[in-house]
């Protein structure tokens, strides 16, 4: 097969970029292409607007809206330490192992998949200007040809850089005409206009409340923002899709509740990024972890993630922050007692925006003025389902609830 590649942000994902992949598939040179959305793009090195995996299950969603033929989102950068240089990417995804194994798991039959393939590495021309100041650009072009993309109005001398590429680097160029429209993420973010995106991707970004000034993360510290990002990429490898993008937006929501009611934003962010971490482990590790944190105070299986994400967090990422891991601990429950932080992350489990289970507008309007009043009404609510149930509330959340004056 011929294959081509296409690495990118993606953030967001725009008409520009699903141009650029119809219009590779049917320039004749490929059969297919493999979508990369970055994790660590040497270039955007957490600049990004959305943590890694908000870009690639966006990919993955318009992809399935639109129905792209031929078109496959991989997440090998999930598997790579340090930056995701094109030349460390290829040298994974162009193995035999590799690739044979991703064709098959996209429906590629096994004869076909395990075949030779021939790759090809898909960018703008305006691009294909720069490829020689790229980190080992000679070594990218032992794992693939380049496949560029004449943009209309573009009027870069495409002959002239093919020519250099050839003469310095002794690699092969290949040109298509792009069918597509002129737009570009951040403009598209900037303005906020986004009917240049994918309605699938559209919907994607209205679901998960996605670039808006909750996300901006103002006032949060670099080195918080970093570590956001470097715990989503953690999670990935923990986490289904649907539980780590919920465990995210809660980390969104808390760091807004946190500016809203006068907490620390950094606390907030990382407890509420990571309150779910436990969530997918197997339960035998959960209640090895949760006895650690908690000793016998939870044996319920479904309360036992959160003191075994504390744990986890704990051993796995080196969180000493009480503060934080208590917020994690008890952020089903709540408990007696409550810190600020630990009833922002308890509400924000409750009213992220992809949550839908009723109509929780009351409560997220009175999130906003009143975290004291919007507590008692998520309370109300767990104990009105707990008892129609017939289920026993838990003694912690009880003191919660005497603390409310309920």
């Amino acid at each position: 097969m011929k294959i081509g590649i296409y690495g990118g942000s993606f953030d967001p994902v725009h008409n520009g970029h699903i141009a650029m992949i119809r219009s590779a598939l049917k320039s004749g040179f490929i059969d297919c292409v493999i979508v990369i959305p970055s994790v660590r793009n040497s270039f955007k090195l957490y600049t990004n607007k959305l943590p890694p995996p908000y870009r690639l299950y966006m990919m993955k969603e318009t992809v399935e809206g639109l129905d792209l033929k031929n078109c496959y989102v991989c997440d090998v950068e999930y598997d790579i330490d340090g930056v995701s240089y094109t030349a460390v990417v290829l040298a994974k995804l162009t193995s035999d192992e590799y690739i044979s194994e991703f064709l098959i798991s996209n429906g590629i039959k096994r004869k076909k998949a395990e075949e030779h393939h021939e790759f090809f590495w898909i960018m703008g021309s305006d691009t294909l200007g720069t490829f020689e100041t790229w980190y080992k650009p000679g070594e990218i072009l032992n794992y693939v040809s380049l496949l560029a993309a004449v943009r209309p109005g573009d009027d870069t001398d495409v002959e002239k850089t093919k020519a250099s590429i050839k003469k310095n680097l002794g690699g092969k160029v290949e040109i298509f005409r792009l069918d597509g429209v002129d737009c570009s993420s951040s403009g598209i973010t900037t303005s906020g206009d986004y009917s240049q995106v994918p309605e699938p991707a559209v919907e994607y970004i209205k679901r998960h409340a996605l670039y808006t000034e909750n996300t901006k993360l103002e006032g949060v510290s670099e080195e918080a923002r970093k570590q956001f990002f470097e715990v989503a990429v953690w999670m990935y490898h923990y986490l289904g899709g649907k539980r780590l993008l919920h465990t995210l937006n809660v980390g969104y929501l808390s760091a807004h509740l946190a500016d809203v009611f006068g907490c620390d934003k950094d606390k907030a962010l990382i407890a509420g990024a990571l309150h779910d971490c436990a969530k997918e482990l197997p339960i035998e590790q959960q209640l090895e972890l949760a006895k650690k944190y908690s000793g016998d105070l939870f044996t319920e299986k479904k309360l036992l993630h959160s003191p075994a994400g504390a744990t986890f967090a704990k051993e796995q990422l080196g969180i000493e922050d009480k503060e934080i891991l208590d917020a994690i601990c008890y952020h089903t429950t709540g408990k007696g007692d409550m810190s600020t932080l630990e009833k922002i992350v308890y509400l924000a489990d409750k009213i992220e925006p992809s949550r839908n289970y009723t109509d929780l507008t009351p409560i997220r309007e009175a999130a906003e003025k009143d975290l004291e009043g919007a507590m008692r009404m998520t309370a109300a609510a767990v104990r009105d389902k707990f008892v129609s149930q017939g289920r026993d509330i838990h003694p912690m959340t009880l003191l919660m609830m005497k603390d409310l004056k309920m």
